[in-house]
């Protein structure tokens, strides 16, 4: 089953399951007024106003915040790392890029998990290049390739000059309730099941990324300070958490991350807290189902994931038809979200239109967004506006 048709499968079975709980919301007037947090107000009344406070004291106590209430943990730790080649599939651009299939095999306690990156290095021009990573949650492709152009546009990337790589999410936590265990966290950090901040499939996918990023830094052909992290839905609000765990990522894209990712919760709009944790329970923190339907009792909103990030550039996009994502919520997180960049790194990020008044991309200083026509996907019209982006600030 090729990946629109199972997406199409998937979507549909989704919509008839929260359908069947409850219908949601697409009315703009049935939005709550928004009533956020501060992010710029510590949890003792404190004003941030400088660097050093917002370092040292409020951005630890945010992080804090959606490790325990939205993502859980993701463990730093472990033994040894070791990076082997693989030479299983052939190369689909053997005049462009070179391709190495990459073991990553980490070990813990005794323990070893290995997974699958594959990375392709252009032939032409002067290394080291920069590097752009996508989180894959598809299931590795049935007929045995590596990539689905569009989605994954390897071409169209080294021609413009990057190295670029991917991984499978199922090759570190298979994207299943009754599955997801079954990767590193039974076999690498057991003692993370149970606990309510415990290790989920997000941070277990971020954990993956990590390891990516263990092999750049030490790949002669690969300039890590310029590096890219991708994600598309499920994976965009991986890349998110991921990025904010991480500080090695130069650039960190969202593509229609909505709940959970780009979108502010309290907005209730298209895919809610609760239908999310019903959908799928093994993504987030089990803390993070307090909130089923009690958005407002939140400690925290998206619109400070941004600041976690920062002074790191980030990037988010929608599309117009994907209302269960909320496109209008997607923006907001990140204009509201912007003001860490602007207030605390003297950057260039402020959001002067309103939403309903874009009519094209917005690329600032070390943010940007995008929407565009169509529905939920990652297709080569994101990429391409977000390359512009890219090319600005990296």
């Amino acid at each position: 089953m090729n990946r629109k048709l199972l997406t199409l499968l998937c979507l549909t079975l989704f919509s008839m399951e929260i359908y069947s709980q409850t219908e949601p919301n697409y009315d703009e007037n049935k939005v709550p007024a928004l009533s956020l947090p501060d992010i710029f107000i510590s949890q003792k009344g404190k004003l941030i106003q400088t660097k050093e406070d917002w370092e040292g004291i409020r951005r630890p106590e945010i992080f804090r915040l959606f490790e325990s209430e939205v993502y859980g943990t993701i463990p730093k730790d472990f033994d040894e790392i070791s990076f082997s080649l693989a030479n299983e599939t052939g190369n689909p651009y053997p005049e462009l890029a070179s391709l190495e299939e990459v073991n990553i095999t980490v070990n813990r306690n005794g323990k070893t998990h290995a997974m699958r990156l594959n990375l392709f290095l252009p032939k032409s021009g002067k290394g080291p290049f920069p590097v752009i990573l996508l989180i894959n949650y598809l299931p590795k492709y049935k007929d045995g390739k590596l990539n689905e152009e569009g989605f994954w546009p390897v071409k169209e990337l080294i021609e413009r000059g990057f190295a670029t790589a991917s991984f499978h999410a199922e090759t570190v936590a298979p994207d299943l309730t009754e599955s997801y265990q079954k990767g590193i966290i039974s076999t690498l950090y057991p003692e993370q099941i149970g606990k309510p901040d415990g290790l989920k499939a997000f941070g277990a996918w971020g954990w993956g990324a990590m390891r990516a990023m263990d092999y750049f830094e030490q790949h002669p052909q690969i300039d890590s300070k310029k590096s890219v992290l991708v994600g598309h839905s499920r994976t965009g609000k991986t890349a998110l958490w991921t990025s904010a765990n991480d500080p090695r990522w130069a650039i960190t894209y969202a593509n229609e991350s909505g709940c959970g990712g780009a979108a502010l919760s309290r907005r209730k709009y298209g895919e809610t807290v609760e239908a999310i944790n019903r959908r799928f329970p093994y993504w987030f923190a089990d803390n993070f189902r307090k909130y089923n339907d009690h958005e407002e009792e939140l400690p925290l909103d998206q619109h400070m994931l941004p600041g976690l990030i920062a002074p790191r550039a980030v990037y988010y996009s929608s599309a117009r038809e994907d209302r269960w994502a909320d496109p209008k919520g997607e923006y907001l997180g990140l204009s509201l979200g912007s003001r860490v960049y602007s207030e605390i790194y003297g950057k260039k990020a402020e959001f002067q239109t309103e939403f309903e008044q874009l009519t094209g991309p917005v690329h600032l200083e070390s943010v940007g967004y995008h929407i565009r026509e169509g529905k939920h996907d990652l297709i080569w019209e994101d990429w391409r506006i977000f390359l512009e982006f890219v090319k600005e600030n990296l």
